[in-house]
């Protein structure tokens, strides 16, 4: 058990450290000498993601990488469907898995904003100084609510493992780009992907506004849901929450805080923005 746990801590290390590379390289070039005072300000919000991202790794890791390692899933999938994706040429197939992922990422993003998964997701909404870790920065029951749900319909629908795995690991990259503190809009290609910008306009501080942009890679759900709002006009917004910023400790109690029952975001998932 501390041998597989060690693993589990060994290979998430180990994934983040090009993604830590390629962060920082962006950093330096977007900051230059303003690098050391943005570092300062994110010091404790990082400290708080990476070790929420350890805990959901030890406990949720193996649930999203036993199917795809070993190609078997707890979840029944038709034979005909699954033979029907394996006739389909392979990038038909990530590029569908990509698509019904976000489909359901979509959705399950805009319920956490309801009332009822809000005290789960508030977590997620926290941070101050958004950082690249920031897309980690997760109650471990909204990782369970991510994997769960996200994967659920390419799963049940037959597609093929490699595919699903593929589709997992271009849309883990694409949430740490979004999260990076860079006030890029994409330009025109931000109206198919969602953009670092588009992304922090949805962490904004304003929990009007925050009701917009749920996408995590694919703006195509929230055109054709009514809740795209372009970023342009609020570029480098301010991010947070009413109740503020915690350590880890602090966000894994947050949900059980009966005040966070009874509240949620003005923009509650059936009065879409935008």
């Amino acid at each position: 058990m501390i041998e597989s746990t060690l693993e589990i801590l060994r290979t998430e290390f180990t994934s983040l450290a090009p993604l830590a590379l390629v962060f920082g390289v962006i950093a330096y070039v977007t900051k230059r000498r303003a690098i050391l005072d943005a570092l300062r300000r994110a010091r404790g919000e990082i400290v708080t993601n990476i070790v929420l991202l350890l805990i959901n790794a030890v406990v949720f890791g193996p649930l999203l990488l036993v199917p795809i390692l070993t190609g078997h899933s707890l979840l029944p999938r038709a034979q005909g469907l699954v033979d029907l994706w394996a006739a389909m040429p392979g990038a038909v197939s990530v590029i569908a898995a990509i698509a019904l992922m976000e489909f359901a990422a979509y959705w399950r993003h805009r319920f956490e904003h309801a009332r009822a998964l809000w005290p789960v997701h508030a977590t997620h909404h926290a941070d101050e100084a958004m950082t690249w870790l920031s897309v980690r920065r997760k109650h471990p029951l909204g990782e369970m609510l991510s994997v769960l749900i996200d994967n659920l319909p390419v799963v049940l629908l037959g597609l093929p493992f490699w595919a699903i795995a593929a589709a997992v690991l271009i849309r883990g990259w694409w949430g740490y780009f979004i999260h990076a503190d860079v006030p890029w809009t994409l330009g025109p290609l931000g109206k198919v992907f969602i953009s670092p910008a588009a992304h922090r306009l949805h962490h904004i501080r304003d929990e009007e506004l925050m009701g917009t942009n749920f996408g995590n890679m694919l703006t195509v759900w929230d055109q054709m849901f009514g809740t795209y709002l372009d970023p342009a006009p609020y570029v480098n917004c301010a991010t947070g929450i009413a109740e503020g910023t915690r350590d880890a400790w602090g966000e894994l109690a947050r949900p059980f805080e009966a005040r966070y029952w009874r509240k949620a975001p003005a923009e509650a998932a059936e009065q879409p923005a935008g």
